[in-house]
């Protein structure tokens, strides 16, 4: 933990009207958002166009003073503090234009591990709900043993997710509507406390700020963005789950919903979501892990190794990419990015390039194979 990036950048989350994106944008500028501060006289030269008004609110002695108290909760509570240039901070999420600029967490979990879901859904579940979640989780253990679960920690099929993560061996992170001081709602303090040694506790939040309802919104954002996929279990017509569907399709990741009988008020929103296209219906672990391509096939199965002599036109992230498919076999482009560590947007360009060079195929879903 690099501790003055750590407070420059809790100091950048608290300066008034900048904003998610505009504070993205100013990292995406300068480099970091310790050279923000320390150059914020130069700012308008460094970046042309730059309103003068972002200098002038960035001249905030209180931001730094309640950054500091920030940094010794965290460092109280033994806390990781993560920023955008952390390579711990989930690379999915840095990829998205309103990505924060710090994450809390604690606990044990890998944010970057190389299959990440969310499983979301309305707080007031049913059993088809969560008979569904335990199904799933226990299938999806035997086919993807090294997933992880994200969902938020709320009633419903959100602790259900978490829980039936547990009972399976898998990891699981919840993501928080406020700071790591507390627990909400506190009933599920105890899973949350398990959750610690096998997953964590993941948010944007300092300590002190309560779960206010816009605050859900914004957590579900990261719920998403950090997931190569999102499963919607249960939905009314209304709901977070539908906003966090929504959030996932606009950062053009996968999404799922579990179908239900058409008069079920719990299933209308999961329903809807399938009718409209904007999710892929699911009914099973298996279907899942086949629409994902993350079905892991034998070693007799794999792909012949590539040789790269064939290849001398290659770039060194190209090679990457090849090297990558040929060990690890078919793989999803969030994968992909995880893996070799090159933003989506370049990776996209990278795979259409490699497509053209007859090298690899898109298949379904996001997926790529080596030819």
């Amino acid at each position: 933990m690099n501790e003055d990036e750590c407070l420059f950048s809790i100091a950048l989350t608290q300066i008034p009207g900048i904003g998610h994106i505009g504070a993205k944008r100013l990292i995406d500028s300068i480099g970091n958002a310790t050279e923000i501060f320390r150059s914020r006289k130069e700012l308008p030269t460094l970046i042309p166009g730059l309103n003068p008004s972002i200098v002038e609110a960035l001249d905030c002695p209180e931001a730094i003073a309640q950054a500091e108290r920030e940094m010794e909760f965290v460092e109280k509570n033994k806390i990781t503090c993560l920023t955008l240039k952390d390579s711990q901070y989930p690379s999915r999420l840095r990829e998205c234009e309103d990505a924060p600029l710090t994450l809390f967490f604690k606990g044990n979990a890998d944010l970057n591990r190389m299959k990440v879901i969310c499983m979301v859904g309305t707080r007031r579940s049913t059993e088809y709900g969560k008979q569904f979640c335990n199904d799933f989780l226990h299938d999806i253990q035997a086919l993807c043993p090294n997933i992880l679960i994200v969902s938020g920690l709320a009633y419903g099929i959100d602790i259900h997710s978490h829980r039936a993560a547990l009972a399976n061996n898998l990891s699981t992170v919840g993501v928080l509507a406020h700071g790591l001081d507390r627990i909400y709602p506190s009933v599920h303090r105890k899973t949350a406390i398990d959750m610690l040694q096998q997953g964590g506790l993941l948010t944007e939040f300092p300590s002190g700020t309560n779960p206010d309802r816009y605050n859900f919104v914004s957590r579900n954002r990261i719920v998403a963005g950090m997931s190569d996929a999102t499963i919607v279990v249960e939905s009314g017509e209304k709901g977070g789950s539908l906003i966090t569907a929504d959030l996932a399709n606009g950062y053009h990741r996968d999404c799922f919903a579990v179908p239900g009988r058409i008069h079920d008020v719990s299933s209308s929103g999961c329903n809807g979501l399938i009718k409209e296209n904007k999710a892929a219906l699911i009914e099973s672990a298996e279907d899942f892990v086949n629409t994902m391509g993350w079905k892991e096939e034998s070693t007799s199965t794999q792909q012949a190794e590539v040789q790269r002599e064939l290849f001398p036109e290659l770039t060194e992230e190209e090679k990457r990419i090849v090297y990558i498919l040929n060990a690890q076999g078919d793989m999803h482009i969030n994968s992909l990015v995880v893996e070799a560590n090159i933003p989506v947007n370049k990776m996209s360009v990278l795979l259409f390039e490699l497509e053209m060079k007859g090298i690899i195929k898109a298949l379904a879903g996001g997926i790529y194979k080596l030819l």
